[in-house]
Parts: C-alpha cells; structure tokens; sequence
C-alpha cells in the first residue's frame, strides 16, 4: 500500500515538473486529441404540417457527444441527441383539416467534422463543416380529449411504418477557444430522414373498414372545427390528399456547445513513459 502511494506521488511529482517545463496543451500533435462535449438549443420540424414562415413549434434540443481527432482538419464525432418536434396545421394554408402532432425522439449518428484551420492555429474563431449518418426513433403523438396517443399504432393512414428511421447529418458550426481545454462552439445542423411519417403524415386519408373509433377520430380531425368554409364537407373521402409523399421529412438543430479537452496523444505517451497510470 505504501509503496503504490509513494509511486502515485512519483507521478503526479512528474508530471507536474513536465507540466512546468512545457504547455501539455498547446502545439501537441493534432492526432488523437480526445474531447466530449454537450450542447443545448433549439429544434425546429420541416414537414407536411409546418408552413414555411412558421416559427409557433421551436422545441427544446440537449445532445452529448465525443470527438476523436484524425489530423490537422479532420475528427471522427460522436453524438447522442434528445429532441422534439411538433406542428399543427391551423394558421397554416390548410387549416381545414386540422391535423397535429408532437413527437420526443433519441436521436444518434457518427460523423466527420471538417476544419476550415489546422487544430493548433492560434485564432479566436474557427468555422467547420460537418456531415454523418446515424438513426433516430420516432414517436408522433396526438391530443385528443386532453389525453396524448401514440400515432404509429394506430395507422391513421392505414400504413405500418417503421419507427427506426435512418438519418443523414450536415451542418456548420463556429468554435472559439476559452482556455487549454474549454472551447465552446455554435452549430446548425439539418437531418434528412429516410421517412415520410415523422408526422404521421404522408399519402392520402385511408378507407375507414376496419379503423377503431380512436384511429378514425385521429386520422381525419377535420369534424372538430365549427367554422368550415363553404363547400367543405365535415369529413375527408378515402383517397384524399392527406400529405405529400414526394418529399420526406426533416429536422433540424440550432445549438450552443461547450466541449472539454480529456487528453492528447501526445500526453498519453509521456504517461505511459513515465509509468503514471493513476
């Protein structure tokens, strides 16, 4: 026991002098620099129930995710996503049929970020590009009567579609630097989803045979609304255009990210020089 605490002292007495002689963090070779990082912000839904000057449905966004660098430019991330969605067809231009929905999803993807400057260039501000692929798990929900159902089961469309949907990321972001190992960044992202139905709505209003009471009353809401204009029947016929099938839908983040430096490369090996694996 006393020859462990005495070998622990050794290192940190070591690495302290080598922390003294030289900076640990700066001017390190680029190569396996190791952050985490978590972030906050907002998300916003693209799709058959948000028109495009619509900004009533922002959503709250949390993420954390690790980052391993490749070279001067490039670093292979990490991340994990909570977020959620929602919208609503009234305001929007079709109003009338009075469709919403609000959906909380884990999202993950891994990817590369691309560095418009090498990792030691000493500059305040440091754009970036970045790009992957990943999953997310969705789950529309929809109020009816004061009470939240889960969409999917209940196949509004008359269509069982996946949940697991494939995810392609792109985005940019800002990083400045706090000190040797703080560095907060800003980021947009856009994720592309291999769905249509991160709604619950794509194709058309399906044939009611066979639909529950609840399925049907969720699938065509356009009888709740009193003040139809004329000419407008209080339900859809089987076969109407529910959704647009032709573009799938997607959703994107805006957020602020604090990221911590855990080690370098570099200073594993001076580590492992020095036998310190405490």
């Amino acid at each position: 026991m006393i020859i462990t605490l005495l070998a622990i002292i050794s290192c940190f007495d070591l690495s302290a002098q080598s922390r003294r002689n030289r900076p640990i963090y700066r001017n390190v070779p680029a190569f396996g620099v190791l952050k985490v990082y978590a972030g906050t912000g907002i998300s916003y839904y693209m799709g058959d129930m948000r028109a495009k000057t619509d900004l009533r449905f922002l959503q709250p966004h949390l993420a954390l995710g690790i980052s391993y660098r490749l070279a001067e430019r490039f670093a292979l991330r990490g991340e994990f996503d909570l977020y959620r969605i929602s919208g609503k067809q009234e305001g929007g231009p079709i109003w009338y049929n009075n469709l919403s929905f609000r959906s909380d999803n884990p999202a993950g993807y891994i990817g590369l970020q691309i560095d418009a400057f090498r990792y030691n260039d000493e500059r305040f501000l440091k754009p970036y590009l970045l790009g992957g692929i990943g999953i997310t798990r969705i789950n529309p929900k929809a109020n009816y009567q004061g009470n939240w159902y889960s969409l999917p089961p209940l196949m509004t469309e008359g269509v069982a579609y996946k949940r697991n949907v494939r995810i392609a990321v792109i985005g940019f972001g800002v990083s400045w630097k706090y000190d040797d190992r703080w560095n907060f960044a800003v980021e947009l992202t856009d994720n592309f989803a291999g769905s249509d139905y991160l709604d619950d709505v794509s194709t058309n209003y399906p044939n009611p045979t066979g639909m529950s009471e609840l399925a049907l009353a969720l699938s065509d809401r356009r009888s709740e609304l009193t003040n139809l204009p004329s000419g407008y029947s209080p339900r859809n016929e089987p076969g109407n255009q529910r959704g647009n099938p032709k573009v799938k839908d997607s959703y994107g983040f805006l957020s602020f990210r604090a990221e911590y430096l855990i080690g370098t490369q570099a200073r594993r090996a001076e580590r492992r020089k020095l036998r310190c694996y405490y």
